[in-house]
C-alpha cells in the first residue's frame, strides 16, 4: 500500500479518500459523513474468519458426542460448530443444551436447532449473565466452548471460576486478508477497529511505511498496536468530546479541509 511520518506541520492536510478496514455496511453514519464533507469513503476488511481443516479439527481429539451442552460466544462459533458436525456427518442430539452470551446469538441459532426454550439459555452481554443457568446444571452437564484462534480468555476463565466441566475447541480462525490490490493505492485517512487490523497491514505491507497517511484508531488495545509499530496516532475514539469514530473524523476532517 503506498502512504504518503507525519508532521505537525502536515497533521492537518486536505482529507479527500478514507478507507475504513471493515466491511461496508447496510447503514452507517459514514455514508453521510461521506455526503456532507464530499469525501470517497472505501469499505476494505483487513481480517476475515475462516473454518479449519478437518484434520486440524481430529487432531484435537475431541468428540462432539461426548458433550450434553455447547457455549455460543458468537455467531462465527454457531457457523463454524455446526459446519463442523456437518462435515462429520454429526446429528445433534435434542437433549442437548445451548448457553448463548446474548439474545442476538440465541435468536441465530434457529437457523441451525429446533428451538426450544428450556434448551436455550440466554445472557444479555456477557458470560457471567449465564451464572445463574451454569451453576443449575453445573453437576450434570459437561460442556463444550467453540473457540478461535484468538481464543477466549475472559470465558475461559470464568468457566474455571465455576468449576464447570467444560473443554474448549478451535474450530475456526481470524486470518489477515489479501491485501495485494492496495499496494498501489494511497488514501488520505486509514481508519482501523482492533489491533488484528494493524497485523494484517503489516503482513500484506512488510515495509509500510505512514509518511503523510493519517491513521483513525478505535480502542485502547488498537492505539497500542499502532504506537508499538512506531505509527502516528492522528484521530482517535472514543475520547469524551468523540465517542464515536465518524465524530472524532469529522471533528478532525473540519479542521483539516478548512479552506
Amino acid at each position: 500500500m503506498s502512504a504518503n511520518v507525519t508532521s505537525v506541520k502536515e497533521k492537518y492536510d486536505k482529507v479527500k479518500t478514507i478507507l475504513v478496514s471493515q466491511p461496508k455496511p447496510e447503514r452507517s453514519p459514514f455514508f453521510a459523513l461521506e455526503e456532507k464533507y464530499d469525501l470517497k469513503i472505501d469499505w476494505r476488511p483487513f481480517i476475515h474468519v475462516e473454518a479449519i481443516e478437518n484434520k486440524e479439527f481430529r487432531r484435537q481429539r475431541i468428540k462432539i458426542e461426548d458433550f450434553t451442552s455447547v457455549i455460543f460466544t458468537s455467531k462465527n462459533a454457531i457457523d463454524h460448530f455446526f459446519g463442523i458436525c456437518e462435515d462429520l456427518r454429526h446429528k445433534m442430539s435434542q437433549e442437548t443444551k445451548y448457553f448463548c452470551m446474548s439474545e442476538a446469538i440465541a435468536n441465530y441459532l434457529q437457523k441451525f436447532i429446533v428451538y426450544r426454550k428450556r434448551k436455550v439459555f440466554t445472557g444479555r452481554k456477557t458470560i457471567k449473565d449465564l451464572k445463574p443457568a451454569f451453576l443449575k446444571h453445573k453437576e450434570k452437564e459437561k460442556f463444550l466452548l467453540p473457540v478461535s484462534n484468538l481464543g477466549a480468555t475472559v470465558v475461559c476463565d470464568f468457566l474455571n471460576e465455576l468449576e464447570l466441566d467444560w473443554q474448549d475447541s478451535l474450530m475456526y480462525k481470524t486470518v489477515a486478508s489479501d491485501l495485494s490490490d492496495l499496494e498501489e493505492v494511497f488514501y488520505d485517512v486509514l481508519v482501523f477497529y482492533s489491533p488484528l487490523g494493524i497485523q494484517s497491514l503489516y503482513e500484506n505491507f512488510p515495509e509500510f511505511e505512514q509518511k503523510r497517511t493519517r491513521l483513525a484508531v478505535y480502542g485502547n488495545s488498537t492505539s497500542k498496536a499502532v504506537e508499538e509499530h512506531g505509527l502516528t496516532i492522528n484521530i482517535k475514539a472514543p475520547v469524551p468530546e468523540s465517542p464515536s469514530m465518524t465524530m472524532a473524523l469529522e471533528k478532525y476532517i473540519k479542521e483539516a479541509n478548512k479552506k
